[in-house]
C-alpha cells in the first residue's frame, strides 16, 4: 500500500510517499479503507517537531513514527475476530492522536480506541475535516468555560479550522458571537453565524471598544496580557497554543485575577472524554447542526503541496487528502 514516511523533523519536503506492507488487524482491531485524511496546523506542528517540547511525546530527535496523520474517515474492510461494534461495509471516522497513521491507504485501529460510525448525510470529506477543529473548539467549550445563552463571545481566528467549528458551536450554546478574521473572509463567517465581524488588518478590535466574556484566540496570535482590556470583569480568554509567557500567566497571574487565562491540549485529555466530544460532533453533523468548511483538496501524492499551503497561513476551513 501507499504511505507518507517520515524519518526527520522539518519541511514538507520530509514527507515521502513510499510502498509499505498492508496491516492486518488484530482480534480486537478493523483494518480501514482510508478515504480522507486531514491536513491540519497541528499535523504541520507535529513534523516539524515544534514546540520543542512536544518532541518529548514525540521523538526527541526525529519522528518515533514514521506515518503522520492523526484524523481519518473510511471504510472497514476487515474486522478481527473479537470486533463486536462494526462491521465490514461499515463507513468510520476517526481520530488517531500521537499514534498518528493517517497518511496511507489503510490503518488497523483498536475498536475501544476513538472510532465511531459516520454520519450518513455526510462525506469522508466532511467527516474527516471537522474532527481536529470540531473536536478541539467543543472541548474549550465544555472542559474550559461553560457558555451562558446572550454571552459574547470572540473567536479570533475565525476562518480556520477550529475557528469555523467554534463560531457554530458557540452559536449552538446561545452566544453573540463576534468573528476577527481578514476581510475577504467575512462573508464565509456570517454564513456560519458570526453576529459581527471584526477585519484585524483593519485593527476594527482595538477600534470597537466592546467586551466579551469569552474571547477564543484559536490561532495562538493574541496575547493574555494585550487582551485583557476586552474580557469583562470575569471573562476568560483561551487558547490552544502554550507558549512561555501564557504558562507564565497561568501560574503567577491566574491566581490573583477575576479574569483568567484557560490553555488545553485537547488531543492528551483521557479518552472518555474524547470519545464524549466525537460524539456529540457526529450527532450535530447528523442534524445538519454542524458543517465542515473545506478549503482545498489534495491527493496522497500531493501531500508535500497541501503541507505548504497549511505552512502558508491562507487556508480558510480545512484541508483535506482524498486517499481513496
Amino acid at each position: 500500500m501507499k504511505s507518507i514516511i517520515v524519518n526527520a523533523y522539518g519541511g514538507p519536503e520530509v514527507m515521502k510517499l513510499e510502498n509499505v506492507e498492508k496491516p492486518t488487524p488484530k482480534s480486537n482491531e478493523l483494518l480501514i479503507k482510508i478515504e480522507a485524511t486531514s491536513v491540519t496546523a497541528a499535523t504541520t506542528m507535529m513534523r516539524t517537531g515544534t514546540p520543542y517540547f512536544g518532541r518529548l511525546f514525540l521523538g526527541l530527535t526525529k519522528p518515533k513514527v514514521k506515518t503522520p496523520g492523526t484524523d481519518l474517515a473510511g471504510t472497514v474492510e476487515a474486522v478481527g475476530a473479537d470486533v463486536k461494534d462494526f462491521k465490514v461495509g461499515d463507513k468510520v471516522m476517526a481520530a488517531t492522536d500521537l499514534k498518528c497513521g493517517a497518511y496511507a491507504e489503510y490503518i488497523c485501529i483498536g475498536e475501544d480506541e476513538l472510532i465511531i460510525h459516520q454520519p450518513e448525510n455526510i462525506t469522508a470529506n466532511e467527516a474527516t475535516g471537522i474532527i481536529d477543529g470540531g473536536v478541539t473548539a467543543l472541548a474549550f467549550f465544555t472542559d474550559q468555560v461553560t457558555i451562558e445563552p446572550g454571552q459574547k463571545v470572540l473567536i479570533n481566528g475565525a476562518s480556520g479550522s477550529i475557528g469555523t467549528a467554534a463560531i457554530q458551536l458557540a452559536k449552538e450554546f446561545g452566544a453573540e458571537v463576534t468573528a476577527v478574521c481578514s476581510g475577504k473572509n467575512a462573508e464565509l463567517v456570517k454564513e456560519l453565524g458570526a453576529n459581527q465581524v471584526f477585519d484585524y488588518t483593519k485593527n476594527e478590535l482595538e477600534k470597537s471598544g466592546q467586551t466579551f466574556d469569552i474571547i477564543f484566540d484559536t490561532v495562538g496570535k493574541l496575547s493574555f496580557r494585550k487582551s485583557k482590556k476586552y474580557l469583562t470583569a470575569k471573562g476568560a480568554f483561551l487558547t490552544p497554543v502554550l507558549e512561555m509567557g501564557a504558562l507564565m500567566t497561568m501560574l503567577f497571574i491566574n491566581p490573583f485575577s477575576k479574569k483568567k487565562l484557560k490553555f488545553a491540549a485537547t488531543g492528551m485529555r483521557k479518552q472518555d472524554l474524547r470519545m464524549r466530544d466525537l460524539l456529540k460532533i457526529r450527532d450535530l453533523l447528523a442534524t445538519n447542526k454542524l458543517k465542515t468548511v473545506i478549503d482545498k483538496v489534495y491527493s496522497l501524492e500531493e501531500m508535500q503541496e497541501a503541507h505548504k499551503y497549511v505552512d502558508s497561513g491562507r487556508k480558510r476551513g480545512n484541508v483535506i487528502i482524498k486517499v481513496a
